[in-house]
């Protein structure tokens, strides 16, 4: 809008004479009166021919990370969260799941889990050229994910180099998570409340119209129509590591629970070990060494297991730094010394024992020569410093 008038139907949408407009009919009068700024970078694609892909109900889910800059402190993932974006290219329902991390076991970890929001998976999994999938120079799977795919029963789809519109349904995701989500999330919320507000959207999205065939549809209705494979009934084993840090108090949180560990270990780096499927976990040193073993909680409970001996060892770790000596004397009379004195009468100007009449009397002819000539206004040739 700079620089140009603004349509009538271009006002705030709380003073459309109707009662409010959708934010979808602001945002296409902004497109068909080409009032947004010229930016070259995404003019860059516009004019090229376009070919429409067929999307056969139940035959494809594209999968892509959102990468989400200035996350909360209180995550400690760094200077982007990562979103893990599924859409079904035929109905666009997507869901999303958040991860520490875009390696191969948070990738399983997630991608399992947006599968089981969705209710199934459909034949073909597409992905960009990312490393943990594919060799990006070749877009040839690698044997860990062609691995994933058989333990799923999927073909696995890598888009061509430099080719981001094939899988245009999982980017228009991104988008609205990125935009109708991220925007507003403020810092005090933790992991699991931000992966619930996520959630909320999603499914929100599902009222989304469709027009198929002439027939108003929503995305939800496409989605119940399509043709899902069931899912195992545990996630691909893979081995999920995540270095945590130690509490003052023995714990160590990992997916919005807290485990206990020995005491003596507090602010110490330690890595929270999970195979994918399993029902425990382990919690081991920067040697590799055991420390702790726990049940695992379901994911964001709010749980805090802690080991009865974990326990009893920190109790009395506490209890042996306790003294039975007598406190420290606060309320003591110091008087000055002589020593103290003779260094305050040296540093007020005056030896000890010095003439009070001695003292040196400050020079103020400077400053009244400067209020001599504050007092006329200045010239223009002395304000502009001729």
């Amino acid at each position: 809008m700079i620089g140009r008038t603004v349509p009538a139907l271009l006002l705030p949408i709380s003073s459309a004479p109707t009662g409010g407009r959708p934010y979808s009919t602001f945002t296409e009068a902004l497109r068909r009166y080409q009032v947004r700024p010229h930016c070259e970078p995404c003019q860059a694609s516009k004019g090229r021919d376009r070919a429409v892909i067929a999307h056969p109900p139940g035959e494809e889910i594209q999968f892509d990370w959102v990468e989400l800059p200035d996350p909360p402190a209180g995550w400690g993932v760094g200077a982007h969260a990562h979103l893990l974006v599924g859409a079904l290219a035929h109905s666009g329902r997507w869901r999303a799941v958040l991860a520490d991390s875009e390696d191969f076991p948070h990738l399983i970890q997630a991608l399992d889990a947006v599968l089981r929001k969705l209710g199934g998976t459909a034949r073909r999994w597409r992905f960009d050229r990312m490393a943990t999938v594919c060799y990006p120079s070749s877009g040839q799977v690698t044997p860990a994910f062609a691995g994933v795919a058989k333990f799923y029963g999927v073909q696995v789809a890598i888009c061509p180099p430099r080719r981001g519109n094939r899988k245009g349904v999982v980017e228009k995701a991104n988008h609205s998570a990125a935009q109708r989500w991220w925007r507003t999330v403020p810092d005090a919320l933790t992991v699991e409340q931000a992966q619930s507000g996520v959630d909320k959207l999603a499914i929100r999205m599902d009222d989304r119209r469709r027009n198929v065939d002439g027939m108003k549809v929503t995305v939800a209705e496409l989605a119940a129509a399509e043709p899902m494979l069931d899912l195992p009934t545990l996630p691909f084993p893979a081995d999920l590591e995540a270095t945590r840090t130690v509490s003052p108090q023995a714990l160590v949180s990992f997916e919005g629970n807290l485990y206990s560990v020995p005491p003596g270990m507090p602010g110490m780096q330690v890595i929270v070990r999970h195979r994918l499927g399993e029902d425990y976990l382990h919690i081991v040193t920067a040697g590799r060494a055991v420390v702790a073993r726990h049940q695992l909680a379901p994911r964001g409970a709010g749980r805090t297991i802690r080991d009865a001996g974990h326990v009893i060892a920190l109790e009395r770790a506490v209890l042996a730094q306790v003294s039975d000596r007598a406190p420290c004397k606060t309320k003591t009379r110091r008087p000055l010394s002589a020593a103290a004195l003779a260094e305050a009468d040296r540093l007020r100007g005056q030896a000890a024992g010095a003439n009070p009449a001695e003292r040196v009397v400050i020079n103020l002819d400077t400053y009244a020569a400067v209020a001599d000539r504050l007092r006329t206004a200045p010239t223009p040739e002395e304000e502009l410093g001729k």
